[in-house]
């Protein structure tokens, strides 16, 4: 999640465990500043930009590391407070819990998390929730500030950060629930015209829970699918993409392509633009912004030279896009611009032929 909402979930959960002892603004300081810690790995960054974007989210992420800091940092917290010298489970029970509750908050999200890193490197990726989503941030962030304003613990505010971390945690039940339910719907859909995808994983829209981004692999063919939980499945827009999995690098040594594609999951695409080829993670994005989308190199004739940066794209239109989500939640199915030539009916797209085998492109 973005570091505002990682901030004042630490605060709420620093001062539901430290408020009555340090008081309510020291322990959301506290609590806030430990939550960002995990989020400093992104300083240790790599020359190849795919692996800077595949480490991210490591081992700083990891509940077992969480546990080996909480000795050290509990000891730190335990001695910067007066009120804290004989309650060292309390401090290395925040320290904790802050650092933990980031993690799992994250991992709630598609870009995931390595949760149990160094014995299961793989991440945890729930995709439940979009990286920024104001329902989730708002009742933490309330609490936050209050606690900011507030010189000493009150029994009135003792009940703030229990009810905002209470809102939020019911807000993050709900999108699993919703997830559920929209890639029930999308199943349902998909079988009643003949459409079996390899895999598919659901993932919000931006700022929401209402209106999703179903994504799925078939065969050499990705699709997105836009549902809402709530309305007619008949009604959701359907785009189709070839994912040129004929283009592979030359060189057996060029593994870009297969990091991409296993730290995705397999929800990847090889784009064409001209003679630039890039890869993209599908599940972080619309098209064809993709947050992580990597420059592969340059087709010349019929050779791929290699040429590893990340991409920089555009925003598109982004009034469009509002438009066109405002549209989507007020229960209008309406088709994305910068998708538009992508639309095709499932009638017409299950009778498409896929195309030829992988080939290589050199």
């Amino acid at each position: 999640m973005d570091s505002i909402t990682q901030f004042a979930l630490g605060a709420c959960v620093g001062v539901a465990v430290l408020g009555r002892k340090i008081g309510p603004g020291r322990a959301a300081l506290t609590g806030g500043v430990l939550g960002t810690l995990p989020d400093l790995d992104v300083f240790l960054t790599h020359d190849d930009p795919i692996e800077s974007f595949v480490q991210h989210r490591g081992w700083s992420h990891s509940l077992f590391v969480h546990a080996a800091l909480t000795p050290v940092l509990g000891e730190v917290v335990r001695r910067s407070f007066k009120a804290l010298s004989d309650d060292r489970a309390r401090a290395w029970l925040a320290v904790f819990l802050c650092l933990a509750t980031h993690a799992l908050l994250d991992a709630c999200t598609i870009y995931g998390t390595r949760l149990f890193w160094p014995f299961w490197t793989a991440p945890v990726s729930l995709g439940s929730i979009f990286i920024i989503d104001p329902l989730y941030t708002i009742p933490l962030l309330i609490a936050t500030v209050w606690a900011g304003f507030s010189r000493r613990w009150t029994p009135r505010y003792g009940y703030v950060p229990g009810i905002a971390l209470g809102l939020s945690t019911a807000y993050l039940a709900w999108s699993l629930l919703a997830q559920q339910v929209v890639t029930g719907k999308a199943n349902d859909l998909l079988a009643s015209h003949g459409i079996g995808p390899d895999q598919m994983i659901a993932t919000p829209t931006p700022f929401n829970t209402l209106f999703w981004n179903v994504i799925g692999i078939d065969g050499d063919t990705s699709f997105t699918l836009y549902m809402p939980v709530f309305g007619r499945s008949g009604d959701a827009a359907f785009y189709a993409y070839q994912r040129s999995l004929r283009i592979k690098p030359c060189s057996p040594d060029d593994d870009r392509i297969a990091r991409v594609a296993e730290f995705s999951q397999g929800y990847y695409r090889i784009m064409v633009q001209g003679d630039e080829v890039s890869v993209a993670d599908l599940r972080m994005g619309l098209s064809p912004n993709y947050a992580f989308r990597f420059i592969l190199g340059q087709l010349d004739g019929g050779t791929l030279m290699p040429a590893p940066t990340r991409k920089t794209v555009g925003r598109g239109n982004i009034g469009e896009d509002i438009d066109w989500l405002l549209a989507n939640l007020s229960g209008n199915s309406a088709t994305r611009p910068a998708e538009a030539a992508a639309r095709t009916e499932l009638t017409r797209y299950a009778a498409i032929a896929k195309e030829p085998g992988s080939t290589r492109a050199c």
